[in-house]
């Protein structure tokens, strides 16, 4: 940890959490990225102004502003009469990501299902592969209700 993000202490928990998302799979600029974006009150920062908080080049967040929009953490802008691209995220980023998720599970329960036909239920593969069809499936109808449930909380504010 340099100097600068040990006196800093948004930059330390930008580090923290970004290493907490590179442990569950993420990459570890977009996670640097993408929390760095999350701390920044606007929401909103420039590919410069990224690479100036994060202490990397600019080259570095080409790759991470890219891989975050390709999975919905985050989206491109500009302002109006501006040059510059900025990269935002909104308040319901986890919301969209989670949302889209469900997208996912239907295509990957649906896959399941076809191979499961394919290995038939006396093969051992047979039977794994529809074991995680109906985890899928558990999940999408788990996911739906969690997020009306959060939907709810959040319009109790």
């Amino acid at each position: 940890m340099t100097e600068a993000v040990a006196d800093d202490p948004v930059a330390r928990f930008v580090e923290r959490f970004a290493l907490l998302m590179f442990e569950a799979g993420v990459p570890r600029m977009p996670a640097r990225v993408f929390t760095r974006l999350l701390a920044t009150d606007s929401g909103k920062l420039t590919a410069t102004e990224l690479a100036t908080a994060l202490q990397v080049s600019p080259a570095a967040i080409s790759g991470a502003v890219r891989y975050l929009d390709q999975v919905g953490l985050i989206h491109k802008g500009r302002e109006p009469g501006q040059r510059r691209d900025h990269y935002a995220v909104s308040d319901t980023s986890w919301y969209e990501v989670l949302t889209n998720r469900d997208k996912l599970l239907t295509s990957w329960s649906a896959a399941m299902e076809e191979g499961a036909e394919i290995l038939g239920p006396d093969s051992p593969a047979g039977r794994r592969i529809a074991t995680t069809q109906r985890f899928f499936e558990f999940l999408q109808r788990e996911m739906s209700q969690l997020v009306e449930r959060w939907r709810v909380e959040e319009a109790g504010r």
